[in-house]
């Protein structure tokens, strides 16, 4: 099974619609949406649009801390006051459809469990030591508390990454090791690895191949829908990816 990983949409719909058109040619059986679908960038609510039409099984799809922070109208864990003011804004120009998406078809949790070929997957939008605050790196030393899992599927960072732990288990047959493999496939619509692409990976359950990829798309499109609706620093990061 082909499974597409997407994350941290952030309202950046020619993003959005680069990497689903490069999706295309991939054979997707299956999407893992991993939050944060909404907010600095200016169609939120066509984002959430597109999401609701996706040509694929969507297999799980999680709050990230923006679809969180905005339905419960809680902004103080934002890190800064742009950050608190971009989100009081998304939340002023959400339709009721979108907000009814987000109550209804998003799960609220933040982290939910699935299988997919036989493996055991967690999707979690940051850790399970803060679901939607604090992400999974790998220079974190204990992993431990996802050694049932296959996969684990994260986001929240804006940085991709793929690695293995192992962890002990009693399994004589395969040395008294259980292996967990960590993946996050960056950020469609806000990069922060200096590179301005929209980021998605994609995942083979059955020969464990997993490809990043990196979409060129209409940045400067994307950037002459901010009006001054919210902080600059949204609309220029896109340029560098940071």
């Amino acid at each position: 099974m082909r499974v597409l990983i997407i994350s941290d949409i952030h309202g950046n719909l020619n993003a959005l619609n680069a990497i689903l058109k490069k999706a295309a040619e991939c054979e997707i059986d299956g999407c893992a949406i991993l939050g944060d679908l909404i907010d600095y960038g200016m169609r939120s609510n066509e984002t959430v649009s597109a999401v609701k039409s996706l040509p694929f099984p969507v297999l799980c799809n999680i709050y990230g801390n923006h679809e969180r922070a905005i339905i419960n109208a809680d902004y103080e864990r934002f890190s800064s006051e742009r950050g608190r003011d971009s989100a009081r804004y998304t939340r002023s120009v959400l339709t009721a459809d979108t907000t009814a998406y987000i109550k209804t078809g998003m799960t609220a949790a933040g982290v939910c469990e699935f299988s997919v070929s036989g493996k055991k997957c967690l999707a979690v939008h940051g850790s399970l030591k803060d679901v939607f605050w604090k992400s999974i790196s790998p220079s974190d030393i204990d992993l431990s508390d996802y050694s049932e899992y296959d996969y684990v599927f994260s986001g929240h960072s804006h940085l991709p990454h793929f690695f293995e732990r192992y962890f002990d288990a009693d399994d004589k047959r395969m040395r008294n090791k259980k292996k967990t493999v960590f993946i996050n496939p960056g950020s469609v619509g806000q990069p922060r690895n200096h590179n301005n692409k929209a980021q998605f990976a994609v995942l083979d359950t059955d020969t464990e191949e997993l490809t990043f990829h990196k979409v060129a798309y209409d940045i400067a499109g994307e950037q002459a829908l901010y009006c001054g609706q919210v902080d600059e620093f949204y609309k220029t990061r896109l340029e560098d990816g940071i």
